[in-house]
């Protein structure tokens, strides 16, 4: 299999940190992408629609884009262990992955604000509406922090992808500030061996 890949892109540590704990991380391929909403990577192109990282180049050389679909993928090969199959659990891991993709989604989103348009074009409006989303959703989970433990599954790593993006890129956001039960959580997490390998170059 083949993964185009950038050490700044906080989906593609997602898949990453996934593939670390299953164990696939030596059987990806990484291939370098140069996503950009504006100016798109023909390489990526060629495989997926959307040009996007992380897209995976599967066995059969299928384009697959989408940390979720591809995290899912790399699970079900290697056994099913991240991804719960059915019940409470499921629903619990997925609705964190959705609520921690949507932190991601929204910081990137201010993030190609300011780095893909003119300073003339930006919106104060628009960055301090991503922002409010994102710390609406550090709220919630600091809510529910008592409910991460020490769980490994897609919530759970989709979260500590996130919180390790907000340190890259948002560290005057001072997410940590008032949440102190989700700081102590991310303190123990990002010590894992899957988190220490993906992180991205300062």
């Amino acid at each position: 299999m083949k993964l185009f890949h950038s050490h700044a892109s906080p989906f593609v540590r997602k898949v990453m940190v996934a593939a670390h704990e299953l164990g696939l991380a030596d059987a990806l391929e990484l291939l370098p992408a140069s996503v950009h909403p504006v100016n798109r990577d023909g390489n990526v192109l060629a495989h997926h629609p959307l040009a996007q990282a992380p897209t995976l180049i599967d066995d059969e050389g299928q384009g697959v884009a989408d940390s979720r679909v591809i995290c899912e993928m790399l699970d079900a090969r290697a056994g099913n262990s991240l991804f719960p199959a059915e019940g409470a659990a499921r629903w619990k891991a997925l609705n964190e992955q959705s609520a921690a993709d949507g932190i991601l989604d929204a910081a990137l989103l201010i993030r190609y604000e300011l780095t893909a348009r003119p300073e003339s074009e930006r919106s104060a409006a628009w960055i301090a509406g991503q922002t409010a989303k994102i710390e609406s959703t550090l709220g919630w989970f600091e809510e529910h922090a008592a409910g991460l433990g020490e769980r490994l599954d897609i919530g759970t790593i989709t979260l500590g992808c996130a919180l390790g993006y907000l340190d890259l890129r948002f560290s005057d956001l001072g997410w940590r500030d008032g949440r102190p039960a989700l700081a102590e959580w991310y303190a123990v997490f990002s010590q894992r061996p899957s988190m220490i390998a993906t992180r991205p170059p300062a």
